[in-house]
């Protein structure tokens, strides 16, 4: 529009909210994720293990009844729900979120900074931290609908089926799968992003995060093997995180580190992982 005219004017329309706009990158980021088949049948696919267990608890808590319409003599269900059989369902849960991020995490940063699009979000009244919190989001809400919501909606159809006083006593129960689901969504959604924004080509930073996860783990165990320790362990990032979830479902340790170090381990990733966006959410780019 020519100067000249004088017929521009500032916008004086509706303006979102300043604590919402984060949710403007995971409402258009949906829609793209979603156009791919595989990416919707994976997804559904994920929602089949939860069935399978809210089975099994359905059988356990209603096993007299059935034993009797076969005519068993047997009164007492093999099946006990307890924190192990949730720490079950959260280990299978968590494998399968891993994967979805393998898949749909590489390109979300990746995508931004190869198209120099960057500078379009932060030109806006869009900070550095909205855009990274914006990224995590949609990881955090696929996720969180595959693991800690369906895992306490477990706890509540067997709640329901036990009594409100197993509930009451058993609570510790609901927020270990709150927590230690949310542990792991946080680390694999930073990881995600950091590789994203380090490495543009999406295949391989999808290979790489396999590589912290697996390689990483065997580097540890080589470690302890030849130098006869346990710090090892310290790399292995699964290993922090089964630590960190007996700790919450109250099971016996059993483990080679103490849970205090697989916090602190854990807690300089994410540092890392947020250092490491802070180096390549910015609005420009000097290239050298």
């Amino acid at each position: 529009m020519a100067v000249y005219k004088r017929s521009y004017h500032g916008y004086d329309g509706p303006q979102t909210s300043e604590w919402s706009r984060f949710a403007i990158i995971p409402r258009y980021a949906y829609r793209g994720l979603f156009q791919s088949k595989i990416m919707t049948a994976f997804f559904v696919l994920c929602f089949v293990p939860p069935m399978i267990f809210l089975s099994l608890i359905y059988v356990a808590d209603n096993f007299a009844s059935l034993a009797q319409l076969v005519q068993a003599n047997r009164v007492g269900s093999p099946i006990t729900i307890d924190g192990k059989f949730f720490l079950n369902f959260l280990n299978f849960q968590a494998g399968l979120a891993f994967i979805l991020t393998a898949f749909v995490g590489p390109s979300l940063v990746s995508s931004d900074l190869t198209n120099r699009a960057l500078p379009l979000y932060l030109s806006r009244p869009f900070s550095r931290a909205e855009y990274v919190v914006g990224k995590m989001a949609v990881l955090i809400m696929l996720l969180s609908l595959i693991t800690w919501v369906p895992g306490l909606i477990l706890f509540l159809v067997h709640s329901s089926l036990m009594g409100w006083t197993w509930s009451i006593d058993n609570a510790w129960i609901a927020w270990a799968i709150f927590v230690g689901a949310v542990i792991w969504i946080l680390i694999i959604a930073l990881l995600a992003l950091a590789l994203s924004a380090w490495i543009k080509w999406r295949i391989a930073a999808g290979a790489l995060l396999l590589a912290v996860f697996f390689v990483a783990a065997g580097f540890g165990e080589a470690i302890n093997a030849v130098l006869d320790v346990h710090w090892g362990k310290l790399i292995n990032l699964m290993y922090l995180l089964e630590t960190i979830w007996r700790q919450l479902f109250r099971l016996e340790e059993g483990s080679d580190i103490t849970a205090a170090s697989a916090w602190i381990v854990l807690g300089l990733i994410c540092w890392a992982c947020l250092a490491l966006l802070g180096r390549k959410v910015r609005a420009v780019e000097v290239v050298r």
